[in-house]
């Protein structure tokens, strides 16, 4: 099973793809960790999404298709695999069909069987990255950085709901309420 997990930002995502990855034994691909591992590591990847990522600004498509492209060729994504952060935006969209129907081959299908996407009223949002930037001291998730990822979220991403609905692959989820509760409702709309 191939995936897309959609959410803003503090949708948890990351918690609920945990509880995917574990249930259907996938590879998760996480372009948050990805880019805040290569900043961690001052990679020259590292050193060029950083000045995005501290204006809470996307990274440009070049390097984050790039990233997911070099991904996707590896060989624990052969038997599924779960985008968590990608696509952002139509562009990548679009260039995540084109790259999978290149990754394609006879015996294997890649493309996207599901989009998930975790719907979480603003507010909420805010008050989530607020306390986890407390809790875990993320330089990426201060007052108005927290603030503007939410603002680019929904100017940039928010299109993708339209552009998958369409596609009849958007499996909409109340991200409100017990983690628990949210994990079942993913996994029925999954099996």
């Amino acid at each position: 099973m191939n995936i897309i997990l959609l959410g803003p930002p503090g949708a948890g995502k990351g918690t609920q793809a945990e509880f995917i990855k574990k249930q259907f034994h996938m590879a998760h691909i996480s372009t948050g960790d990805i880019l805040r591992q290569a900043v961690k590591e001052n990679s020259p990847m590292g050193i060029k999404a950083k000045s995005f990522m501290d204006q809470g600004a996307l990274v440009p498509d070049e390097v984050v298709i790039g990233i997911i492209q070099d991904r996707l060729q590896q060989q624990d994504t052969m038997k599924g695999y779960m985008l968590d952060g990608f696509p952002r935006t139509i562009n990548q969209a679009d260039a995540l069909n084109e790259m999978l129907k290149g990754l394609s081959s006879w015996d294997q299908d890649r493309a996207i069987q599901h989009v998930v996407y975790l719907e979480v009223p603003e507010l909420e949002l805010v008050q989530r990255l607020q306390g986890r930037a407390a809790k875990e001291g993320r330089v990426d998730d201060n007052d108005e950085t927290v603030k503007n990822r939410i603002k680019v979220y929904f100017e940039q991403t928010s299109p993708l709901i339209d552009y998958y609905e369409a596609k009849k692959l958007l499996r909409r989820i109340n991200g409100r309420g017990a983690i628990e509760q949210i994990t079942k409702d993913i996994l029925s709309v999954l099996s």
